[in-house]
């Protein structure tokens, strides 16, 4: 559908074909994420949203903890912690066969949530700011490196699914940063890596189109791409409206995403994410 590549993922120990694209389901359970409808944070409420989600037909729930918007404050490990503690054992308690995917820039935390508590896959957004300028990408890669290699060898220990985004603001410069950190994933044994375009992260307004105008070009990587819209800037400040309002410009920009490659949509809003494959699907059989 959109795309001539077939992918699975191995999810503990189980292939899950990526034959259509898949809905990932957004699950925020932090206080300060930019649309406040994807927000859950006591227990009940997070059951429930992922229970609302799996219903709707999410087939992966990503839950984060920190919020990634331009802006927000990042809480400190320690709290991270709790939160996701309390939010993937509720999830797999309640969901015993849901995909859990874990939403964390930070090794130490992920190793738990996979190891003590029950998640499936790593979703790393890395530790570089969503908005910040080239002389501050270039001061703060040092640690950013140091920090992607323990996470790399974290996954190759662990054997999981990896999300790898990038911030980069360009499909050349997205290609050429993909390139080398897959070499360092496959000299670790790592292949079950996902990479992501990173919408809303290191671009600006106009390069956010040029990515998705491009995203076709991303699937010569040969490996899955996640494509993560729902709701954001991109949208709402194109159209002058609010995230509340972005909802039908999120299932039209994911329509195009699904007919360029994408192969999984993150979204707030997992019913019309469905319906939408749904169509584009009716529509090439």
């Amino acid at each position: 559908m959109g795309n001539s590549h077939s992918y699975s993922i191995c999810v503990r120990g189980r292939l899950v074909e990526l034959n259509r694209p898949l809905v990932m389901g957004i699950l925020n359970v932090t206080p300060d994420s930019f649309y406040a409808a994807s927000r859950a944070e006591t227990g009940g409420a997070v059951v429930a949203r992922a229970r609302q989600m799996m219903t709707e037909g999410a087939d992966i729930i990503d839950i984060g903890a920190c919020s990634t918007r331009p802006g927000g404050d990042v809480v400190d490990c320690e709290e991270e912690t709790l939160r996701l503690q309390r939010a993937v054992v509720a999830v797999r308690e309640a969901l015993p066969d849901a995909v859990i995917s874990v939403d964390t820039f930070r090794p130490a935390v992920a190793r738990r949530c996979v190891e003590e508590w029950g998640a499936d896959m790593i979703n790393d957004v890395g530790m570089l700011p969503a908005v910040c300028s080239e002389e501050e990408r270039q001061r703060l890669m040092p640690a950013e490196r140091e920090r992607q290699e323990e996470m790399f060898r974290l996954v190759a220990e662990l054997h999981v699914p990896y999300i790898l985004m990038s911030a980069q603001p360009t499909i050349e410069r997205m290609l050429m940063e993909w390139a080398e950190q897959l070499l360092r994933l496959n000299a670790l044994g790592v292949t079950d890596v996902i990479l992501d375009p990173g919408f809303g992260f290191g671009k600006s307004l106009h390069e956010n189109y040029q990515v998705l105008a491009g995203l076709k070009q991303l699937t010569v990587v040969g490996r899955p791409l996640l494509v993560g819209l729902s709701r954001k800037s991109m949208i709402w400040r194109k159209l002058g409206i609010t995230p509340d309002e972005a909802l039908n410009g999120t299932t039209v920009l994911n329509t195009l995403a699904i007919e360029r490659g994408a192969n999984i949509l993150r979204v707030h809003d997992v019913r019309e994410t469905v319906e939408a494959v749904a169509l584009c699907a009716a529509a090439q059989s």
